[in-house]
């Protein structure tokens, strides 16, 4: 028999600035890794484009090589700390860029990649390239999904997985956008949308602060962690940097109102298994080769 699955997860999400150089970005990283780990927590979720930065006018001038040696040097980190990390990069691939989730597991390996499926804002959309599957994957024998940032508004990339047995929905996000539009952003409410009423599974979002370089662009924070009934475990402010934590409840995480869509109505049972099916079947590929 197999080694029971634990009745809970610790989990932290760290709010970073958006803007920041590599060099910068992993000592910060390194710090929020060691917070978490004494905190108790297994797992630390970090924002988008974490290590490389989400300003694409300095992320696009960072060479393959040295977003591969950043990201080798945060997998030692994540070793010294000894948990669970998701982090974030942005690395070109052929004629343009991947906006790319990485798991490292307790040892420092990268034992899984999702590439951004949705693309956002004007840079992105320049240089990036979508990905072209749905994430799901497992931490501690935890079946997990993930999308980042704008992916969350696109509701099949977190149902389907809770339809197949997710029970943690990770969205390394980086909301950043004119002053006036992040504003509106947090009176509306349209940041980042929880998800457990949806499908009921946990919810957690590591979001970005800080302005950009010129001052014209800012980020909105409010980084939570939901629990499956929407409710909020954690939640940061609008400007710091910052960790949240929270232990959520597995078994509670059923996926029942994504399974219950997975049923009925009857008509629709045959696709949305079919979708499954293809999505199991994609989901170890590397992103390079989707």
């Amino acid at each position: 028999m197999g080694e029971k699955q634990a009745d809970t997860l610790q989990v932290s999400c760290a709010q970073m600035h958006w803007a920041r150089p590599v060099e910068r970005n992993i000592e910060k990283t390194r710090e929020l890794l060691a917070e978490a780990a004494g905190q108790g927590s297994r797992v630390v979720l970090f924002p988008e484009a974490s290590i490389t930065g989400y300003y694409f006018p300095y992320a696009v001038k960072l060479s393959r090589s040295e977003v591969m040696a950043a990201l080798d040097e945060v997998a030692r980190a994540v070793k010294e700390a000894g948990i669970w990390a998701i982090v974030g990069t942005i690395r070109p691939w052929r004629e343009g860029y991947l906006n790319l989730a990485h798991v490292i597991d307790p040892g420092g390996r990268v034992t899984y990649e999702y590439a951004k499926v949705q693309m956002a804002g004007r840079d992105e959309r320049k240089h990036c390239i979508p990905g072209n599957k749905v994430a799901f994957f497992r931490i501690d024998g935890i079946d997990c999904t993930m999308s980042i940032c704008r992916d969350g508004r696109h509701p099949e990339l977190f149902r389907i997985p809770a339809m197949m047995g997710a029970k943690i929905f990770f969205q390394p996000s980086c909301s950043s956008d004119s002053l006036e539009a992040v504003i509106w952003k947090r009176t509306s409410g349209r940041a980042q949308q929880v998800a457990g009423p949806k499908a009921f599974i946990h919810h957690a979002v590591a979001n970005t602060v800080g302005q950009s370089p010129d001052g014209r662009q800012t980020s909105s924070g409010e980084s939570f962690i939901c629990d499956c009934t929407g409710l909020p475990l954690a939640r940061a402010g609008y400007y710091e940097e910052c960790l949240i934590t929270a232990v959520l409840d597995l078994e509670k995480a059923s996926g029942y109102y994504a399974k219950q869509s997975a049923e009925h109505p009857e008509f629709l049972r045959e696709h949305w298994q079919r979708m499954m099916e293809e999505v199991r079947e994609r989901a170890d590929l590397d992103p390079e080769q989707e």
